[in-house]
């Protein structure tokens, strides 16, 4: 079996104010493992795309940054084995 190294596709909406996506993106660098970042939009609206193993984290710091919604977190592992994610 091919396990993943990084299970979770974690993908949300950020809305607030003055939000960085640079800041954002070298938060992530610096803070949390994982791969296929993708933070962009402007200041009040962000797009999060991330694969990790701890969703959790990044879930929290993102509600830290403003409101969090349409969030997705799939476990790529579960799917890769045909099973729903």
């Amino acid at each position: 079996m091919n396990m993943l190294e990084y299970r979770y596709d974690t993908q949300l909406l950020i809305e607030g104010t003055d939000l960085d996506e640079d800041a954002i993106n070298e938060y992530f660098v610096n803070n949390f493992k994982g791969d296929s970042l993708i933070a962009f939009g402007d200041e009040n609206l962000i797009k999060i795309h991330y694969h990790t193993n701890q969703p959790w984290d990044v879930l929290k710091y993102c509600a830290s940054l403003g409101e969090i919604f349409d969030v997705v977190v799939e476990d790529m592992d579960r799917q890769s084995r045909g099973l729903k994610g």
